[in-house]
């Protein structure tokens, strides 16, 4: 048993298990190829191609014969142009290489938090690993993935300061925002957390100032005026961008949203029929027995934990803000200074990168990670014979298409503006919830004026409308196969 613990401490052992670590993750994204099965991956692709062509940013529901004049903005434009860069210059390839680079970031980073707040390798990689198995491989590499590297910094700098009494670690906190804000909407739950540790600070401060602050909690450590001034600066940090304060608009838009919320399962509660879901519980209930299990409760710890619990386990795709949250809070756990080991130094982390580096190009070129099982790989996830087949046999439109494969259909076939597609904020409830009905055959054929209208219709195979439309002497069947069926209007 010592020499087992004499092994796992030699810094060689912990470079191996880092550079595990890490080949893992990417072996996982080459055999998974997540980065190219998204459906909304192509809408993202097709509007930053439309940023860059057009060097402007969309007011308005491009793409959509639908949407064409709903207001409508594209409040992942940073994502959308890396993704569009990448594509542009490596093809398929180059999409699958950017979602497994933001898949590897995201692991990095919290593996990196992880060793910031424990002190310890071996505590930092045994967490990381139950993150990974607990959300990272549930979602496809989205602009989600920027909201989990900078939630994970910002709670780092934050947890780091309080701890520390610097805050001075702090002030990078308006820089990320400033960034996050134009990749991801998502940045208000890292403003939420900000708001929060700086209104705990200030009931702590009132309350000690009235001589009636508990001795349970644990007493503030950073001063309450440059706490404040720093989550001030975070709001118009956050409106640094083509859209500024506008952004605001979509966030209310979204949290009075409830249509998506009750047909899309991973905006559903957890139903906890996977392996996943009870580590996010375990994560979860692990946290708030570090946090009892300390000698002074922490407040903003406690509250932004029940938080968390409450989004992640009403919303199964909120799983990472509770999942980096609990894992944060527990690798935070007290620890003796000279338990804290070195980090590596600059020549370990340089070596370390190119055995990765090395390793990952050996593992892909042996799981069928190239342009050729991509190409096989999107085929067999959607229309891609359907719609060379339109490309060789002009049909008049208006098009009418499944919901899920608008985004595909928006990017391979752009000849034909789409009628539904992913964006949910574009279409809003009310048009959502028309086409689900028409999809799912829970409306007459005639209800829905853009079934009527429509020229070409593309639908996946399996939906009902596709069992029910050929019953419509409006309609003809003029192509099938395994995965899609067109029909022409008569």
């Amino acid at each position: 048993m010592q020499e087992l613990i004499r092994i796992l401490n030699l810094r060689l052992s912990k470079l191996l298990g880092l550079a595990a670590l890490i080949i893992g993750v990417g072996t996982g994204c080459f055999i998974t190829k997540l980065s190219v099965l998204d459906n909304d991956v192509w809408w993202h692709l097709s509007v930053g191609d439309w940023i860059v062509r057009n060097r402007a940013f969309p007011h308005t529901g491009i793409l959509s014969r639908t949407a064409a004049a709903r207001p409508w903005m594209a409040y992942s434009w940073g994502y959308e142009v890396l993704l569009s860069s990448f594509y542009n210059g490596f093809g398929f390839m180059g999409m699958a290489l950017f979602g497994t680079a933001l898949t590897i970031a995201v692991a990095i980073v919290l593996f990196w938090m992880m060793r910031q707040l424990s002190g310890r390798f071996w505590v930092a990689w045994s967490l990381s690993v139950v993150l990974y198995c607990a959300f990272l491989f549930n979602i496809m590499p989205r602009p989600v993935f920027f909201t989990m590297i900078l939630f994970a910094i910002t709670l780092t700098l934050i947890l780091k300061g309080q701890r520390s009494g610097r805050v001075e670690l702090l002030y990078w906190l308006p820089l990320i925002f400033v960034l996050w804000s134009n990749v991801h909407i998502q940045f208000i739950y890292g403003l939420f957390a900000v708001a929060l540790f700086a209104g705990i600070n200030l009931l702590q401060r009132a309350a000690l100032s009235l001589l009636a602050y508990p001795d349970i909690l644990l007493p503030p450590t950073l001063p309450l005026g440059k706490i404040l001034l720093i989550a001030a600066s975070c709001v118009p940090a956050s409106c640094v961008g083509p859209y500024s304060f506008h952004l605001y608009h979509v966030i209310f838009a979204y949290s009075t949203s409830k249509f998506m919320y009750s047909i899309i399962t991973e905006l559903q509660a957890l139903s906890f029929t996977g392996l996943s879901h009870y580590l996010e519980l375990m994560l979860a209930a692990g946290a708030f027995f570090a946090l009892g299990c300390q000698k002074k409760l922490d407040p903003f710890k406690l509250s932004l934990l029940v938080v968390v619990s409450v989004f992640a386990f009403r919303t199964t795709r909120d799983a990472w803000f509770l999942c980096i949250t609990a894992a944060a809070f527990i690798a935070d756990l007290p620890a003796a200074e000279a338990d804290r080991e070195q980090p590596f130094s600059f020549p370990e982390y340089t070596g370390l990168a190119i055995a990765i580096v090395f390793f990952l190009i050996l593992i892909a070129r042996n799981t069928d990670f190239n342009q050729r099982g991509l190409d096989r790989t999107i085929s067999n996830q959607f229309p891609v014979d359907a719609v060379n087949f339109l490309r060789k046999h002009s049909v008049g439109g208006p098009l009418y298409n499944s919901f899920n494969w608008g985004g595909f259909l928006i990017f391979y076939m752009p000849q034909y503006e789409v009628a539904i597609d992913g964006r949910s904020d574009a279409y809003g409830d009310e048009l959502s919830s028309q086409f689900y009905a028409t999809e799912s055959a829970n409306a007459p054929l005639d209800a829905n004026p853009y079934l009527n209208d429509a020229g070409v219709v593309l639908l996946d195979k399996t939906v009902p409308l596709a069992k029910l439309l050929p019953t419509d002497r409006r309609f003809r069947v003029i192509y099938h196969d395994q995965l899609a069926v067109i029909f022409t209007r008569n």
